[in-house]
């Protein structure tokens, strides 16, 4: 599955062998083993495939008229009942969403919760016996050039397992207001996306979910939902079955000169939080909480990380006139803005 995002298309990847021309003893030098097939068998059981049926007049996925579409995805187990972490692109707008597990049984799942603004989803399926689970690891210890193994259902193909490293830290790629990727080394397999990014030891560091592509095919640029983020998001919506917003009902930009010292208001949402507070088009929102405000993305996460209902007190600059505003903020409704 892919989504395209100018040049950065979504879809998850696989990993490509980068060993230097070494094998052997001169591999295991480079801090991989001379095998991953032991890494491989112990981790394979948590892996899914996922298939998803669209159906007709779904505006995520068009068709022709009186049409249904499929694709396909990936995913992992987290609990031994069988919810499984997948993207939330992987299954928006599902009428019918199909697991299958390494060893090649098949469940009908259902949407147990989804977050757009950080594109994990949760989807559970009902087995017979218990589950193997997929270990978190800590994100935070990763480093780049540090190996990676990547799993998913490439063209639906199946579970496949293949080797990267991590290349960057921290990318923001426009994908949301919460971009903060790690960049590994991957070529794209459509499939892929919402599949495990597992390090040495087997723990889960990240959740494939974008590439850069102009063309569509690998170039090798792949990016994983860092496992210290996701794995927060996955715990609410397994207990909650969404994440709450805080929403004000502006929109904004960049200010002219790029990111910088506050967020431009390019329209008020009309009954929304920031009109009942009296903001208006063209104010500069440049602090929450006291706190600076280096851009339009970074005003959008820090309201939506804050619980509706919460009061904020925004630093507003208006004809180089700086002024503090409380706004008590409501919750975002879907696909809609700050």
């Amino acid at each position: 599955m892919q989504r395209f995002l100018g040049p950065f298309i979504a879809g998850s990847f696989l990993f490509v062998a980068f060993l230097l021309g070494a094998s052997g003893p001169a591999a295991a030098a480079w801090g991989a083993p001379a095998s991953l097939a032991p890494l491989v068998r112990a981790v394979a059981p948590v892996v899914v495939g996922i298939t998803v049926t669209q159906a007709p007049g779904t505006p995520a996925r068009p068709g022709p008229a009186g049409s249904v579409t499929q694709a396909a995805g990936s995913g992992f187990i987290v609990s031994r009942d069988g919810m499984i972490v997948t993207n939330d692109h992987v299954i928006a707008g599902a009428s019918r969403i199909m697991v299958t597990l390494n060893d090649g049984e098949q469940f009908p799942a259902k949407l147990a919760g989804a977050d757009d603004l950080t594109d994990i989803a949760i989807i559970k399926i009902t087995s017979p016996h218990p589950l193997p689970t997929a270990v978190w690891g800590n994100s935070a210890d990763a480093e780049v050039g540090d190996w990676v193994l990547a799993a998913g259902n490439p063209f639906a193909l199946g579970n496949s397992f293949t080797l990267g490293i991590i290349s960057a830290e921290g990318r923001n790629i426009g994908d949301g207001p919460f971009d903060h990727f790690l960049q590994i080394d991957a070529p794209i397999n459509p499939g892929n996306s919402g599949g495990p990014a597992f390090n040495m030891a087997g723990e889960v560091i990240g959740i494939d979910s974008a590439i850069v592509s102009p063309s569509g095919g690998s170039v090798g640029l792949g990016f994983a939902i860092p496992s210290n983020s996701a794995r927060l998001i996955v715990a609410a919506l397994i207990a909650h079955g969404e994440i709450p917003r805080g929403w004000l009902g502006i929109s904004v930009a960049d200010l002219p000169d790029g990111p910088g010292q506050g967020a431009l208001i390019t329209g008020v949402e009309p009954g929304g939080p920031a009109a009942r507070a009296g903001l208006t088009a063209r104010e500069i929102v440049v602090s929450v909480n006291g706190r600076a405000v280096a851009g339009a993305s970074a005003l959008t996460r820090a309201i939506a990380s804050m619980a509706p209902g919460t009061k904020v007190r925004l630093g507003i600059s208006e004809n180089q006139h700086i002024f503090d505003l409380l706004v008590r903020i409501d919750r975002r409704p879907l696909q809609l803005g700050e």
